[in-house]
């Protein structure tokens, strides 16, 4: 993730990028191990635990109540331990499909598209307001030893420009998915007044232009950090395209550095090694 300080006159100083250096899950699982709240796999080799550290809200918003709250708790410490070691937290939302009652894979969630039943007008609108008003309430209650809210990088319907999630491209227009974002920010911060989320833009490496990239885009006040997954270009299958991945890497940092945003690089990695 590269962070770029701003303020009302910008100096030179303020120009210096820093880069900060995640890992999905590291306190929670690595190599051989599971439940060590003060181990991680980058830990074992650098000394350190990872400046940003990936977490999922999946287990909190499915399920049966006694295991939600049992991962609400665990979820807790973790992301509150990571900001009392001056760490960042970046939160994904592998979001079953409420709909169907299947899984956030397209293939899993019986394959129903729920955005459109979702937003306003929707079926099952009431009903996605009372998850968010769970995930509101968990993040509220967010604090570190020096009493502040936790904040965090919330970066809801990631690689929406792919098929494989419920609320991919395939499986809803642009305009049902802008309203799906656009209320969903809305809500949890204007109405359900949750100020500590740093809301996260990612799609997939799946375009070559800013137009491309901005396809989606639900507008600048809905939107805090924009960013990019990609292992297509990383490695994925044995192939290497770095030269791919900077070209859009170059986007993203460049629709950033005009709307005033954080820029960040929210997913990649090697796989099944």
């Amino acid at each position: 993730m590269q962070a770029r300080g701003c303020s009302g006159h910008p100096s030179v100083e303020d120009h210096r990028i820093h880069t900060l250096f995640g890992h999905q899950h590291a306190t929670e699982y690595g190599h051989g191990w599971e439940g060590d709240e003060d181990r991680s796999d980058v830990k074992s080799v650098t000394g350190s635990h990872p400046a940003v550290i990936g977490v999922d809200f999946s287990a909190i918003t499915s399920g049966s109540e006694a295991s939600v709250q049992s991962n609400k708790q665990k979820l807790k410490k973790n992301i509150e331990s990571t900001y009392n070691r001056g760490g960042v937290t970046t939160v994904a939302w592998h979001f079953s499909n409420p709909v169907s009652k299947g899984g956030f894979y397209w293939v899993d969630s019986v394959s129903k598209p729920a955005v459109k039943y979702l937003i306003p007008g929707g079926s099952a609108h009431e009903q996605y307001k009372e998850i968010l008003k769970s995930v509101a309430d968990f993040a509220k209650n967010l604090k570190g030893n020096d009493g502040k809210q936790v904040p965090m990088i919330f970066r809801p319907y990631h690689e929406f420009d792919g098929g494989w999630f419920w609320w991919g491209k395939s499986h809803c227009t642009k305009e049902e998915f802008i309203f799906l974002w656009r209320f969903t920010v809305g809500y949890l911060r204007d109405s359900l007044n949750v100020h500590n989320f740093i809301y996260c833009f990612s799609p997939d490496n799946l375009f070559n232009s800013e137009a491309e990239y901005l396809d989606r885009y639900p507008g600048d006040e809905w939107v805090d950090m924009v960013g990019m997954d990609n292992y297509g270009d990383m490695g994925r299958y044995g192939k290497y395209n770095l030269d791919a991945a900077i070209k859009k890497l170059s986007i993203v940092d460049g629709y950033a550095k005009k709307a005033g945003k954080l820029a960040a690089f929210t997913e990649t990695g090697l796989e099944s090694i």
